[in-house]
């Protein structure tokens, strides 16, 4: 197999030190089953996602959904496999949604109430912590209002949180399957947080490689990780995670989400 250096990274999904070590077990476990070594990095908060991205050694790093159904066939990042969460709201398939969160002793206490807030929002290439809420707020408002104010970019699931904490925002959305990590991890986290609706199910951020990576690589990682589920200690690493098995999606499913965020910029009439 080709000698060459590829890294793994589970920045989307880093949301503490205690998720992180979980995830550079999975990592680690991938590499040997696979066969192919993997240099686990961080590319820690602020550092931009879009960096990460276009690194030209990725062997397996989460990349959202958004950003690669943008991107040119030729240039674009090769799908390993995406995750199946044990949520009710993948419905077994490598699905996720949005949570729209405000603080605990919020007023709002329904999707009724959020037309007039204050909304959060992490980064504009981002599906779950933009494009997703910025959807659900035009069903909401039927497209014909604009939203009163919106504060970002807040970077990630932490940011919002502490927004919310604060009292800069009255309302923000956090990726479904972060939650469902902090909630495993970091309880005191989203404690102070109340789920007021949850967005509709899109097809979920998947691990990728780049582009030039061999092809011998890319099938012994994907083929391990499809076949996780399948082996007691990877099932062992999968539970830890919160996660059922990992999918093997069609690029294509990802189009979904451009066209979204497309047709939304067209009835939305702010944010």
């Amino acid at each position: 197999m080709s000698d060459a250096k590829l890294i793994a990274c589970s920045r989307m999904y880093n949301v503490s030190a205690g998720v992180r070590a979980r995830w550079d077990d999975l990592f680690a476990w991938l590499s040997g089953q696979a066969g192919v070594p993997l240099d686990i990095v961080a590319h820690a908060s602020p550092a931009p996602l879009s960096e990460l991205w276009e690194r030209a050694d990725m062997g397996a790093v989460f990349m959202c959904g958004y950003p690669l159904s943008r991107w040119w066939d030729a240039e674009r990042p090769t799908i390993l496999a995406a995750p199946v969460a044990q949520a009710s709201w993948a419905g077994g398939r490598p699905y996720y949604a949005s949570h729209i969160v405000v603080a605990a002793d919020s007023p709002i206490k329904s999707a009724s109430g959020l037309a007039d807030a204050t909304w959060g929002w992490t980064v504009r290439d981002s599906q779950s912590g933009y494009n997703a809420p910025r959807g659900f707020l035009a069903d909401l408002l039927s497209g014909k209002a604009p939203v009163r104010r919106t504060v970002g970019p807040l970077l990630n699931p932490t940011g919002v949180v502490d927004a919310l904490r604060s009292g800069r925002i009255e309302v923000g959305a956090i990726d479904a399957y972060a939650y469902e990590l902090m909630a495993m991890y970091e309880p005191d986290a989203v404690a102070g947080l109340r789920v007021v609706a949850t967005t509709e199910p899109t097809p979920c951020p998947p691990l990728v490689a780049s582009p030039g990576t061999p092809a011998e690589m890319v099938s012994a990682l994907r083929q391990a990780l499809l076949w996780a589920h399948e082996r007691e200690d990877g099932r062992a690493l999968l539970h830890q995670l919160g996660l059922a098995r990992f999918a093997l999606p069609d690029v294509a499913d990802y189009g979904i989400l451009a066209e979204r965020a497309e047709a939304v910029d067209r009835r939305l009439a702010a944010w």
